[in-house]
C-alpha cells in the first residue's frame, strides 16, 4: 500500500523545496514535483515536451490526461511506500481526475493534502527573485497566481470535507516549515 501526500501552494510558496528536504531526510519517502517533471519533459525536446511548453510558457494549466499519466507513473514507480507530490491539484478538474482514479486503485491511499500558505507579496518576491526560467516574470506570475487562486477555495472545501486538508504557514524559515511539515507527515506514515 502506497501512502500519498499532496502539497499545494501558490507559486513561490516553497512547496517543492519543503518536500525535497523532507524526502532527503527520510529513506521511506519519495518526492515528485509535478512542475519539475513537466519542465524536464519540456527540456527533453520531445513532442510531448513541445506540447507542454505551449501551455506552461503562458502559465496555463497542462491538459489533465498528461498530468495524471505523469503522476500515476511516478507513484507506481516510486521506490518507497510514502510519496509526496507537490503542485497538484491545481484545478477541480485535476482534483476530480485523481480522486476518480484513486477510488478504483486499492494500492494507493491519499493520506493528506498539505497547503503551504503564503501571501501574494511573499510569493511574488520569491518567484521574481529566483528567475528560474522564462516563466518567472511578472506577467506569467500574475497569470499563475490567478490560475492558482481561482479554484483554491473549492479545492480546500473538497479536502476539508474529507478531513484531509492540513494548512501550514509558508511565511517562516525553511527550517521551521520543513520541521512542521515533516513531523506532520511522519505522524501519518
Amino acid at each position: 500500500m502506497k501512502k500519498l501526500f499532496l502539497i499545494i501552494g501558490a507559486p513561490g510558496s516553497g512547496k517543492t523545496t519543503d518536500a525535497e528536504l523532507i524526502a532527503k531526510e527520510s529513506d521511506t519517502i519519495s518526492h515528485y514535483s509535478t512542475g519539475d517533471m513537466l519542465r524536464a519533459e519540456v527540456a527533453s525536446g520531445s513532442e510531448r515536451g513541445k506540447e507542454l511548453n505551449s501551455f506552461m510558457s503562458k502559465g496555463l494549466i497542462v491538459p489533465i490526461k498528461i498530468v495524471i499519466e505523469t503522476i500515476i507513473n511516478a507513484i507506481k514507480n516510486a521506490p518507497n511506500a510514502n510519496i509526496i507530490i507537490d503542485g497538484y491539484p491545481r484545478s477541480m478538474e485535476q482534483l476530480h481526475a485523481l480522486d476518480a482514479y484513486l477510488q478504483n486503485e486499492s494500492t494507493i491511499t491519499l493520506v493528506s493534502v498539505i497547503e503551504v500558505a503564503v501571501s501574494e507579496q511573499t510569493a511574488r518576491e520569491r518567484v521574481l527573485g529566483r528567475a528560474r526560467g522564462d516563466d518567472d516574470n511578472t506577467e506569467v506570475f500574475n497569470n499563475r497566481m490567478k490560475v492558482y487562486n481561482e479554484p483554491l477555495k473549492e479545492i480546500q472545501d473538497f479536502y476539508k470535507a474529507k478531513n484531509l486538508l492540513k494548512v501550514i504557514s509558508g511565511e517562516g524559515t525553511i527550517e521551521e516549515i520543513v520541521n512542521e511539515m515533516g513531523e506532520f507527515i511522519h505522524s501519518l506514515i
